[in-house]
Parts: structure tokens; sequence; C-alpha cells
């Protein structure tokens, strides 16, 4: 299922949900802790763990993208910049693990916010995977899956 997409004020709201059969602790190492952010997203880097602290992206051609820590509550929120962005994660304990819900507040629907949005929903299901035992193997042909659903998604809301 793709991400709700909503106008919320000048801003686009996407917000995707996971329900994971893992403990809090564990989801929460898969955002925060370098050795496994790096097996989902690996261009990302958390240099300081704290509000105010920063994350690094690796634009790969030896310059970085640092982007700031605006809200991190240990096992409950992270919240950082994304160019002009905000992404959000927020974990929920359930009975049966915990409730990952992702949003990403965006300013201006760009041709490229399709594809960032198809890039977070394969992440999401790359981080369900791992933490099953599993991997997906072409994540390139998983985004080709998801971008055309996102496109149509994003300019139902322009």
């Amino acid at each position: 299922m793709i991400a709700n997409i909503q106008r919320v004020e000048s801003n686009v709201l996407a917000t995707f949900e996971r329900h994971l059969n893992h403990s809090i602790e564990d989801v929460w190492a898969m955002l925060t802790d370098n050795e496994k952010l790096k097996q989902w997203f690996a261009e990302l880097r958390v240099e300081e763990l704290r509000k105010g602290g920063f994350i690094l992206f690796d634009m790969q051609n030896g310059t970085f993208i640092k982007m700031e820590i605006l809200e991190l509550k240990i096992n409950e929120v992270l919240e950082f910049t994304w160019d002009k962005d905000v992404v959000r994660f927020e974990l929920n304990a359930k009975p049966e693990g915990c409730l990952l819900i992702f949003k990403e507040k965006i300013n201006n629907l760009t041709d490229h916010t399709p594809r960032d949005l198809a890039g977070w929903h394969v992440c999401l299901d790359v981080i369900e995977a791992l933490l099953n035992g599993e991997t997906i193997e072409n994540r390139k042909a998983e985004w080709e899956k998801w971008y055309p659903k996102y496109m149509e998604a994003i300019s139902e809301n322009k």
C-alpha cells in the first residue's frame, strides 16, 4: 500500500505506516546505528545523535549534505531536515511489536518528489525485510514498481 498523501495548508504530507513484529529498540537501532543504517540507506550516517545534531548524506562525489536533527526522543522520534523538507520517524509500541510511522513534509512538489517517495517506500520495505532476517534482492525493480504509483498520487495532489 502506498503512503497516504494529502495537502496540509501549503505543504504536502506523505505518511507511511509499517507494522513490525520487532521491538522498538530493534527498529530504533535500524534508524540510528550506522552499521544497521547503511544496510538500508548507505548514503546516510548519523554524526551527532541529539537535537541540534546532524546526519550526513554522502552525495557519492566527495561532498556531503549536513541534515539537522530537529527532534529526538530516544526510541520514539527522529526528525531531521531533508533538503527543504522534513522527514520524521515515529515509533509506537504495540503488543505484537511496534508501529513505525514515517512522514515527509514536502514544501514544494517537484518532478523529483515521486522518486523520493518511491525510494522511501522501498527503504521501509528493506528495513522490515532486514529485521525479518530477509533481503530484497532487486531494490531497483521494487522502486520501478512503486514509482508510477507515486507519480499518480502526486499528480492528484498538485
